[in-house]
């Protein structure tokens, strides 16, 4: 079982691990052998690892720093140790430094001595091949290298790798997981495959005999920032429609913590890696009728088009039609030939034609590598320094696909919409707002349902250019699409041809369960009866993240467009101001008491601030601000108190207030990119975090957190289960 950190999305972040949890997420593989699980396991946890690796992108450049990665653990130590061993230190001088059992480090060396036997061209039979002998490459097989890392070593490609492997008849065979401990013969539907024994003339057999039918599900692997239990949710739902509807059911996933890695929620259940070369090894063995892949998330997705090719049927919306979703300059030049607006985009050939963009759209700009999950390496540059940065990070996440700049329009309400289509037509959608402008990655931000403060006009742009690409790209399945919109003038950001991190939200506060109905869609069945949008509803749901700031020392607290949650809670209330209240209440926090912090950063932003502050006083909050605002909020006759800076050593002090507790929520917004972010606003904010204080850094939440504290004060919060809501419109 390995961990997932993604520890490198956070600025400022302390690498350490230790004693405290900083893991958002693991993987657990099975194999014959230590090398062969542990190599596996790493390659599951979708970190860019092709295994056991030295390389760069995993270690980091310096290699003078090789000792203190070793004696101060980070998320990454465990290359650090492959990277020593290449360097040419001893088991017993890394053992000095890291305790950590020789029998660990002598099998990691063992892996290594093989690589480089791969990597030596003088070893194996000559010809064909690459120079690879049967015997190498069943050894390399043995010891967890997938075809991929095979082949980069011996200068061949992946699928050349797997063709060898036909040629030599080196398959890996499918074990049953031994629940009896071997006391009687134990016959489970709980499977995983290893080379142990593979290999010409190995007499290896598997333990089940192939289904040869049925439909095949891909989960969504290790939790991770920007995929969590929503896409598992997702997966589950789907096999209990499949083995509804009567047929046969194959899961495939490696993340232990998951409902869907329930030996009983599938007929056969692969505990394997999503992998181009694993799920077809599984699909060549098992045949079933098709593959379900638009249910767990990114990873599975990205696997569309490479699968198509190999030869595999895939349910749903036809691969072409995912690449073209997924590949940003494709799918910008999709919506231009449909006449829908977008923001102005160009497709990035190098540095000096993204710097022209720039100086003609003006900054500020957006940097979207294509076939990303969470917004990885997604960045808003406000100057031609930030815009190199950000290009190297895009080119790194996507060095295969296309990156694309397009024109950030600040200020703007930010929409999705979530639906299922059968055949290009829509047969159920969701319309959801979000509280924060765009500028917040949708996993990030707090989302409402039904939308309550969208123009009708608005809705029905998005309803009918939702309708107008589900045609145009044929979808049968769910989707997403997210909007920007200003004054009822509305932009496509982008459109995802898979399931979204939404859909259970919006499943349960609409009472549709969307998956089903997509399930249904993509296996020619008939859907189930449903209204044909979330629009007219008696009730609102909100949508609220979790952050773990409290245990990412150092990082600073302010959301982006990468995403930075690691959980969420959906409430419903009667209106928007108790569900939102009962949302942020879930999240952690708390109502305050007697005296709360403002710093409210740019001036469109306090004054925008103005009516809340003088709501609070009204309610009989003590204000207390940093100079500027203290200035401003007296200035128009709201009574405040001021606080110098905490790198000011003058008291009343901002620091010294926080660290006596007495403060009960801290309002501070960050200046925008444009400027050099304060060291005083950092401090602040990590301070709220470091003491356990409210803290809110988006102006449009701080203000709906005010007006729903003003609502409970009047009326109170509405306590009712979910069965309560809207029981006579249960569809």
């Amino acid at each position: 079982k390995v961990p997932r950190w993604d520890l490198t999305k956070f600025k400022n972040v302390d690498l350490r691990i230790g004693s405290e949890m900083k893991s958002v997420g693991e993987v657990m593989s099975i194999g014959r052998n230590f090398e062969e699980a542990l190599q596996k396991a790493l390659r599951m946890t979708g970190i860019g690892a092709p295994g056991l690796s030295s390389d760069d992108s995993l270690c980091g450049a310096d290699r003078d720093k090789i000792r203190d990665s070793l004696a101060k653990p980070t998320d990454r130590r465990i290359f650090m140790i492959y990277r020593a061993l290449a360097e040419g230190w001893s088991v017993d001088r890394i053992h000095r430094i890291t305790r950590i059992d020789k029998w660990f480090l002598h099998k990691i060396a063992g892996v290594l001595e093989l690589e480089k036997e791969l990597r030596d061209r003088k070893k194996g039979s000559s010809g064909s091949g690459g120079g690879l002998s049967p015997e190498l490459l069943a050894r390399a097989k043995k010891y967890g290298f997938s075809d991929e890392r095979i082949g980069a070593f011996r200068g061949m490609g992946e699928m050349e790798v797997r063709s060898l492997r036909e040629e030599y008849r080196i398959r890996p065979v499918v074990k049953q997981i031994d629940t009896l401990a071997a006391e009687y013969p134990a016959k489970t539907n709980y499977l995983y495959m290893t080379y142990a024994g593979a290999g010409p003339g190995s007499g290896a057999s598997h333990d089940t005999a192939p289904a040869g039918r049925g439909v095949m599900v891909l989960g969504s692997g290790a939790y991770r920032i920007g995929s969590s239990v929503e896409f598992d949710w997702c997966c589950v739902n789907a096999v209990q429609t499949v083995r509804a509807l009567g047929r046969y059911s194959i899961m495939v996933n490696c993340n232990p913590e998951t409902v869907s890695t329930d030996y009983d929620m599938c007929d056969r259940l692969y505990f394997e890696e999503l992998s181009l070369e694993r799920v077809l090894d599984i699909y060549e063995l098992e045949r079933p009728d098709g593959i379900m892949l638009s249910m767990g998330g990114q990873i599975p997705n990205n696997l569309a088009t490479r699968l198509y090719s190999a030869g595999v049927l895939i349910y749903g919306t036809r691969p072409q039609s995912i690449d073209m979703a997924e590949d940003r300059n494709k799918f910008s030049a999709l919506l231009d030939r449909l006449g829908i607006e977008q923001p102005e985009w160009k497709e990035l050939t190098d540095l000096a034609a993204a710097k022209d963009f720039a100086a003609q759209a003006g900054y500020p700009v957006l940097i979207r590598p294509s076939y990303v999950l969470s917004g990885a390496a997604m960045n808003v540059a406000w100057n031609d320094e930030s815009l190199e940065v950000f290009l190297r990070a895009a080119a790194d996440v996507s060095d295969e696909h296309p990156v694309v700049i397009s024109k950030f329009i600040e200020n703007s309400k930010e929409i999705e919409i979530d639906a299922v289509a059968s055949r290009g037509t829509v047969l159920f959608d969701a319309i959801t707002e979000h509280v924060e402008n765009a500028g917040v990655h949708s996993g990030d931000a707090t989302v409402v349902l039904p939308a309550q403060r969208l123009y009708i006009e608005t809705i029905r742009k998005i309803r009918k250019i939702s309708s107008e690409i589900a045609r145009a790209l044929d979808i049968t399945g769910p989707f997403n699409i997210q909007f920007l919109a200003q004054r009822n003038k509305v932009r496509v950001i982008e459109c995802n041809l898979r399931a979204s991190r939404s859909f259970p939200f919006c499943s349960k506060i609409s009472r549709v369960n969307m998956i089903e109905m997509a399930a249904r869609a993509m296996l020619d069945e008939a859907p189930q009866k449903a209204p044909s949008s979330a629009l007219d509803l008696e009730w609102v749901g909100v949508k609220a993240a979790q952050f773990s700031y409290a245990r990412l020392h150092g990082a600073d607290p302010v959301s982006g467009v990468e995403m930075a949650s690691t959980g969420e809670v959906g409430c419903i209330g009667s209106d928007l101001n108790d569900a939102f209240l009962k949302a942020l209440l879930s999240v952690g926090y708390r109502m305050p008491k007697k005296r709360i912090l403002l710093s409210t950063g740019p001036i469109e932003d306090k004054l925008n601030f103005l009516d809340s502050a003088r709501k609070l006083t009204a309610m009989g909050f003590e204000l207390v601000a940093s100079r500027g605002t203290a200035k401003f909020l007296s200035s128009n006759g709201v009574a405040v108190k001021t606080l110098n800076w905490p790198l000011e050593s003058r008291e009343p002090n901002i620091a010294g207030f926080i660290k006596r507790g007495e403060i009960d929520l801290v309002i501070n917004i960050p200046k925008n990119n444009r400027e050099t972010e304060l060291k005083n606003d950092y401090i602040i904010r990590r301070m709220a975090i470091d003491f356990d204080i409210p803290l809110f850094t988006n102006i449009r939440v701080a203000k709906q957190f005010i007006d729903a504290l003003s609502y409970e004060k009047d009326k109170g919060l509405e306590i009712k289960a979910w069965e309560d809501y809207g029981a006579a419109n249960v569809w």
